[in-house]
């Protein structure tokens, strides 16, 4: 399987070399619509990065990522801040295969950090239901942090479906499937280093 960016569309078609010719290709090639660029990315980071610097600058901070969407972001968010801070890692699963939530949030990976008393940001990839969110908010308060806020770096507001806050984020959109930067379709695009709207 292999990439081709159009340039003036700034698109990228996913071709597979299994398909026997041109017109195939243009049947089943599904179509990334850049939404972030590098760039926008670094700068929106950077952003985050001063803002949490600033709100924590006498805390005691510690970043848990939400494996595995959000490992790109907590990396470069890391490096960028100006206060210590110490991370740590927890996995969730609610989407299989499909670009549907499967609705059954299940943990895949424990924390891996003692948060007792703490102030924790919650590093996430995307918040759009925010019923993984609420789940990752319920599971992290049994550990007794002293503060508990969450970041993303995709906020789609518009379809929440409970009430949780988002404390930063880098983008909000409204719709959707996206792709890049830590963001997958089954296990798919995660390395691409923008931000893409996936059209199958």
């Amino acid at each position: 399987m292999y990439c081709f960016f159009t340039k003036t569309l700034n698109s990228c078609n996913i071709v597979s070399n299994d398909l026997p010719n041109d017109s195939q290709r243009d049947i089943f090639m599904p179509e990334l619509i850049e939404i972030l660029t590098p760039s926008d990315i670094e700068t929106k980071v950077s952003g985050m990065a001063l803002s949490i610097s600033k709100d924590y600058a006498n805390g005691n901070l510690v970043l848990v990522g939400v494996l595995k969407g959000a490992f790109m972001l907590l990396a470069d968010l890391a490096r960028q801040l100006t206060v210590p801070s110490q991370i740590g890692f927890v996995g969730v699963s609610s989407y299989g295969s499909d670009m549907i939530s499967s609705g059954r949030i299940i943990v895949t990976k424990e924390l891996d950090i003692d948060i007792e008393g703490k102030d924790v940001i919650i590093v996430e990839d995307i918040v759009d239901t925010g019923l993984t969110l609420q789940f990752i908010v319920n599971y992290l308060q049994s550990f007794n942090p002293g503060t508990l806020r969450i970041c993303s770096l995709i906020d789609k507001r518009e379809r929440r479906k409970v009430n949780v806050v988002v404390d930063y984020a880098c983008h909000e959109v409204s719709e959707g499937f996206l792709v890049g930067y830590g963001l997958d379709h089954a296990e798919n695009y995660r390395h691409l280093p923008a931000i893409y709207h996936l059209k199958l």
